[in-house]
């Protein structure tokens, strides 16, 4: 039987594109794949760095141009992990070119781009995922299925929070993050995006909100500016109160200035019979409240992760042991090839990635308002 192949292609040679060249290394060896997965080319505008992850990981191929990447025959998933205002043009030229498309979050710098983006994937029919990896870790697979199976009612209220403090001290020099031209917003697209597509995973489409955002810091040393310092253009910390489709209330915030929170991505989903409570700083745990024990035995209970949870018992075979963040990309390509090889649905797709950016832009048109806006009406 002949072995299907495919070609991966990683733009950016950071922390995220490394992730992904381990992640699309690691997933066949973990994951039933009907098909050989080659690395075939890497791309960074500083053409040394991407020769460099070639040789490291063993990419078939290095340029300092990514468009000659989207263009290679060899390639047919094309993996973005460039900053945020390159991935509408990279996705754009990928799909025109055939190849499917993986690209990191935020989706684009806001909903208008990321819409031209979806359809285009749609019209040329290609697959399409978009990196919002938290929501293929097996504790937040498994809160997702005690909801579908009622265990804890219906969700009533979501409160969630993504917090870190990697911009907290204000000697962290200006960056391209601070941009509004180059990263659109600054920690609802960093960070906020991550929480509100967890919050629309666990309870359903956000409809209406109500925000207010806040730059901390408002200038940041230039790097090796002797002194000189340049504007912070977008949000540090933003809280939000949202409604959702089906009447439940919540506060979704996030802060990147938050001292003391590495990766504080948690929330608590209390229903009509039980409540969870999630945390990415421990993420191999889900506590799990339900009002039909006993009351004199009834208390948040502590489940730690293992081979009964989705996804875990491919990286380890007892319970208790652990996962770390880059096996939740190894899982998110698994999907992704899945997906790819079997014809099975991807989430999110750039479909379901753009109803996130929409509540993104909804939150920065109701702190520019101060006043409630409809998700459906941006």
């Amino acid at each position: 039987m002949r072995v299907r192949r495919i070609g991966v292609g990683v733009i950016g040679t950071g922390f995220m594109g490394r992730c992904h060249a381990l992640a699309f290394r690691t997933a066949p060896l973990l994951f039933p794949v009907e098909a050989r997965v080659d690395l075939a080319m890497v791309a960074d505008v500083n053409a040394a760095a991407a020769e460099s992850m070639a040789r490291q990981f063993g990419f078939a191929a290095a340029t300092g141009d990514w468009r000659a990447l989207v263009e290679c025959p060899e390639v047919d998933i094309v993996a973005i992990t460039a900053p945020n205002a390159l991935h509408k043009e990279m996705a754009l030229a990928a799909i025109a070119a055939g190849k499917h498309v993986y690209c990191e979050k935020p989706m684009a710098l806001g909903a208008a781009d990321a819409q031209a983006m979806a359809d285009a994937a749609a019209a040329a029919g290609v697959r399409t995922l978009v990196g919002y990896n938290y929501l293929h870790q097996p504790a937040v697979a498994f809160a997702r299925k005690l909801i579908d199976r009622g265990e804890i009612g219906s969700v009533v209220r979501f409160q969630g929070v993504n917090d870190e403090d990697y911009m907290a001290d204000p000697a962290v020099p200006h960056s391209w993050r601070c941009r509004a031209d180059a990263a659109g917003t600054g920690t609802l697209g960093d960070l906020g995006s991550h929480i509100v597509a967890l919050a629309r995973y666990l309870a359903g489409p956000i409809v209406e909100l109500c925000a207010v955002t806040r730059t901390v810091i408002a200038e940041r040393p230039l790097p090796g500016g002797a002194g000189a310092t340049a504007a912070v253009e977008n949000e540090d910390q933003a809280d939000i109160l949202v409604r959702f489709a089906d009447g439940a209330l919540g506060t979704i915030a996030t802060s990147r200035v938050a001292w003391g929170r590495k990766n504080r991505l948690a929330c608590e989903i209390t229903g009509s019979r039980g409540t969870l409570i999630f945390d990415q700083e421990r993420m191999n745990e889900l506590r799990i409240y339900t009002a039909d024990r006993p009351g004199e035995a009834n208390g948040f209970r502590t489940v730690p992760m293992g081979p009964p949870h989705p996804g875990y018992a491919a990286f380890v075979p007892a319970a208790g042991h652990q996962l770390g963040f880059n096996d939740m990309k190894v899982l998110e390509v698994a999907h992704l090839l899945a997906g790819i090889v079997e014809d099975r649905p991807l989430y999110p797709d750039f479909s379901a990635a753009l109803e996130i950016e929409k509540v993104l832009q909804a939150v920065v048109r109701s702190a520019e308002r101060k006043a409630w806006v409809r998700v459906d009406e941006v």
